[in-house]
């Protein structure tokens, strides 16, 4: 099983706003085959709490504009590390602290990665 193609298309409409709200080491991953509650991870990070916080509005205003709607949100206010959870994606945006800290690339190395387009 692969991640369908709404959680792809969602998963580049975040990457994409991350990208544009100078987010760092935006990377996404499939993991459908390893987790029955998602298809694809999202992962960015940035250098202060405020980026952070920047990143994570901007992507959930790109989200909305593409018709998904947000589960649940995690961690907004400490600003560290938010999670937020459509479903069928789960995004992760770190401050870069935590990015090193918690390594999820690390974690879900194995998975395929989803190729991110970002201009």
């Amino acid at each position: 099983m692969t991640a369908t193609d709404r959680a792809v298309e969602l998963v580049g409409v975040a990457a994409q706003a991350a990208h544009d709200k100078k987010a760092e080491q935006v990377l996404a991953y499939d993991v459908s085959e390893q987790l029955a509650i998602t298809d694809a991870f999202l992962l960015a990070s940035a250098s202060n709490e405020r980026a952070v916080g920047a990143i994570v509005d901007e992507i959930q205003a790109k989200l909305k504009e593409a018709g998904a709607k947000p589960i649940r949100r995690e961690g907004q206010r400490e600003g560290r590390w938010v999670l937020l959870d459509y479903g069928e994606i789960v995004v992760h945006v770190q401050h870069e602290e935590e990015r090193v800290f918690y390594a999820l690339e690390r974690l879900w190395n194995d998975c395929p990665v989803i190729k991110l387009d970002l201009t």
